[in-house]
């Protein structure tokens, strides 16, 4: 079932605004929460590694017992430059990685059925969630310059 481009940006737009599928929409985010960048980090390279194995034709394995999971622990990791460098060096990988496997896909490949929709549907919604997560590590860290700027001492500096 092919979608022209007007039905994917009305989808997109659905998916920013009120409908949960891999972001919080606006509707749901006014309500609050957050998590460290280290969890949002965490949060990310599963995501993109599932969809990477999908793509590559890998086992994606059974996945997380829910999407909170996949932040991980609150007080887990992050917590020392060694640490950081090892996740951020895994998700330039897997970006890397990502990157040439949708260079290779074809227009047929994006109309193929996945799940209830079609991969070119679940890949928009998944770009989609990597920037809105994107998004919210620029705004950690901006808080934390600004907390650091009026002499407030945080935990999470990555």
């Amino acid at each position: 079932m092919s979608k022209n481009r007007v039905d994917l940006l009305a989808l997109q737009k659905s998916n920013t605004w009120d409908q949960v599928e891999w972001i919080v929409p606006l509707v749901a985010a006014l309500d609050g929460g957050g998590n460290s960048t280290w969890q949002t980090v965490n949060h990310v390279n599963y995501y993109n590694e599932r969809m990477l194995n999908r793509l590559t034709g890998k086992s994606v394995g059974s996945g997380a017992s829910s999407n909170e999971a996949t932040f991980g622990e609150p007080d887990a990791g992050g917590g020392d430059e060694r640490e950081w460098r090892e996740n951020d060096a895994r998700t330039h990988a897997i970006a890397s990685e990502l990157s040439a496997a949708i260079a290779a896909l074809t227009d047929a490949d994006l109309d193929k059925p996945y799940g209830s929709s079609t991969l070119g549907e679940k890949l928009a919604r998944w770009m989609l969630h990597g920037a809105y997560y994107s998004v919210q590590i620029v705004l950690i860290r901006k808080q934390h310059e600004i907390d650091y700027l009026n002499g407030v001492l945080f935990v999470d500096r990555f």
